[in-house]
């Protein structure tokens, strides 16, 4: 494991990358000016491996929040009667931008959420792929004629932009998880008002401002105002004006927006935690499942909410895997992400770490073993935000680190006996996100795939895969609808019924 040393590169002067706007980013983004902070109050942007602070960016008012959904709401219709091409064309054209940027990106996602090398390039490529597949969507939204049960009508079913679309993002895939939403909801002709996490209100936000201005995106199409949750959070979820409300996030805040949003009659769409299981058969290749499990723990952290939450292991090969996972865990170089080899960075915040170590710390209470890790190294610049990987052995699954959903670079492994209880566990919580089974036997993952009830599974792999083109979400409290391709169709469009009675008709009086 390398050292928890930080600060021996220099940072960058983020204020003065290439993709950054002329006067930095202290600045919100409404109709296509990047309007200065003003009196405003700020947030200020720290890099969490070196607890320095980079940059501020204004914290928007609940003044702000309503002068960007007017202005989204006055932008929405000129801009939906401009050609599908033309829509496709700049969305398209920041596909590119993003891959021309890439470097300046790597920075940012390093600085800003602790993002390594290896995640930062995943983020790009998702980037890319959501904006591919947006774009495309722009020459998809067209209806469909169907027949009629009356003599010489025309049904035609014709799908119109949903209009305003409110965009609530999160701090640990920033960038990919606002493009999944912004990308297709512009390429279909709507406006969009987007409110980052006051974590990463650069890569979740102000750099696809940057961005959409480059490529030519009319004033007021995409207006964003960094805030904090808990100031302007409520106002902005309960607003009347946009017609779909997208938040990625927590269960407990999801519901919050969900409720708010549905009292305007606002649909929304929410894609929340998850408590993902990666299921280990008895027949399972040990190695090929220990590599899985490793990847799908520790990459970004595990500050991911399709990250393995608990292991599950057949009692026959409890031991060998556990002995393993450890070994991994305790092999990966941790350290400041802009070092080159670090695959463990920082997590993003006191609030984040604390919580890890006390499930951690309860959990062992409760009479679970660390196996490897579960310390938090304090000292030079930074404060104590290196989580070690951990692998925890003789865990239950009522023990409050499998329990809950704890986002870090933990990994509590439990044992099973047979198949069914191995679901059975599996589905004893009240998400539904993703999951992985390992199987000599692709019948026998399937039949325990299909039983898991999750909105993904993974067989002979880990839950942590998203592709653009692949419908993504979950059941019970891991949200409601599906992103990606068609289906965020659904969600960013309205479907009319027009007929259309061609002759005359006979009417009973």
């Amino acid at each position: 494991m390398t050292s928890f040393e930080t600060g021996s590169l220099e940072e960058e002067a983020i204020d003065e990358l290439d993709i950054a706007p002329a006067d930095g980013w202290n600045a919100l983004y409404l109709d296509g000016e990047w309007v200065p902070a003003g009196d405003r109050d700020g947030i200020d942007v720290e890099n969490p491996a070196t607890r320095r602070t980079l940059t501020s960016v204004p914290s928007a008012t609940e003044a702000d929040v309503d002068e960007a959904f007017a202005i989204a709401k006055s932008a929405q219709e000129d801009w939906a009667e401009r050609p599908p091409q033309e829509r496709a064309a700049v969305v398209s054209r920041v596909r590119d931008l993003v891959g021309e940027y890439a470097d300046d990106l790597e920075t940012l996602f390093a600085v800003e959420c602790g993002g390594v090398e290896l995640k930062a390039a995943f983020e790009t490529e998702l980037t890319q792929g959501t904006m591919e597949v947006g774009a495309g969507l722009a020459m998809r939204d067209g209806g469909r004629r169907t027949e009629s049960v009356t003599p010489g009508k025309e049904n035609l079913l014709v799908r119109e932009p949903a209009g305003v679309v409110g965009v609530i993002t999160p701090w640990n895939f920033p960038l990919y998880l606002t493009s999944r939403v912004v990308a297709p909801a512009i390429a279909l002709g709507n406006s969009v008002v987007l409110k980052p996490d006051e974590n990463t209100p650069l890569t979740g936000g102000l750099v696809l401002a940057s961005l959409f201005e480059e490529a030519g995106l009319p004033d007021g199409v995409l207006n964003v105002v960094p805030g904090y949750g808990d100031e302007i959070g409520d106002h902005f979820s309960a607003h009347p004006t946009p017609s779909v409300m997208s938040f990625t996030g927590s269960s407990e805040v999801g519901r919050r927006v969900g409720q708010r949003a549905v009292g305007q009659f606002t649909e929304p769409a929410l894609e929340l935690g998850g408590n993902n299981a990666h299921v280990v058969l008895s027949d399972a290749d040990l190695e090929r499942a220990v590599d899985a499990g490793a990847f799908g723990s520790f990459t970004h952290q595990g500050q991911e909410c399709i990250s393995i939450n608990r292991h599950l292991v057949h009692e026959s090969l409890y031991d060998e895997y556990v002995a393993a996972l450890a070994e991994r865990a305790e092999e990966l170089p941790i350290g400041d992400p802009r070092e080159e080899g670090v695959l463990v960075g920082p997590v993003v915040n006191e609030s984040q770490r604390d919580k890890i170590v006390g499930l951690i710390e309860e959990t062992v209470e409760a009479g679970a073993t660390v196996e490897v890790g579960a310390t938090v190294e304090a000292g030079g610049d930074h404060d104590g935000l290196f989580v070690e990987p951990t692998v925890l052995s003789g865990v239950t699954n009522d023990m409050p680190i499998a329990a809950n959903e704890h986002f870090g670079p933990v990994a509590p492994v439990i044992p099973f006996e047979t198949d069914e209880e191995a679901v059975e566990l599996a589905n004893d919580t009240e998400y539904g996100l993703s999951g992985s089974v390992h199987s000599a036997d692709v019948s026998r993952a399937r039949d325990v795939a299909d039983a898991m009830e999750t909105g993904m599974v993974h067989i002979n792999d880990q839950p942590l895969n998203d592709e653009p083109h692949v419908a993504f979400g979950g059941v019970g409290a891991s949200g409601m609808g599906r992103y990606n391709d068609e289906w965020i169709l659904d969600t960013l469009t309205t479907l009319k019924w027009i007929s259309v009675q061609r002759e005359p008709r006979e009417y009973p009086y």
